[in-house]
């Protein structure tokens, strides 16, 4: 059983920036494809980020240029960087790992607000 914890989550004004990280469990986390979702307050949750095993990436037009996704095969862990980062970005953010098995997992989420 794979399990996914997100960290990094928080406060932070409009314009700043956060981290967030997403460690898994087990040994199947370098080939599978990693993702970063975000659900808001009545809202659907969204795709944010995808990278593949091999490094391929994916954004949500809205974060381009200012997130970037990246994956540390050998700690089992993917992180979200987010800069200028704006008040549309509150929402709970989940990381999902989808295995070559075509199983998916998810973490329990990281909340992020950013104030205007």
């Amino acid at each position: 059983q794979v399990q996914l914890v997100e960290s990094g989550g928080g406060l932070v004004q409009a314009g700043g920036s956060l981290r967030l990280s997403c460690g898994a469990s087990g040994s199947i986390f370098s080939s599978s494809t990693m993702g970063w979702y975000r659900q808001a307050p009545g809202k659907q949750r969204e795709l944010v980020a995808l990278i593949a095993g091999g490094g391929t990436t994916r954004y949500a037009d809205s974060v381009k240029g200012r997130f970037t996704i990246s994956r540390d095969n050998a700690k089992n862990t993917m992180y979200l960087q987010m800069n200028s980062l704006k008040p549309e970005d509150t929402a709970v953010y989940y990381c999902k790992m989808v295995t070559i098995y075509y199983t998916d997992y998810w973490g329990q989420g990281t909340q992020v607000t950013v104030s205007s």
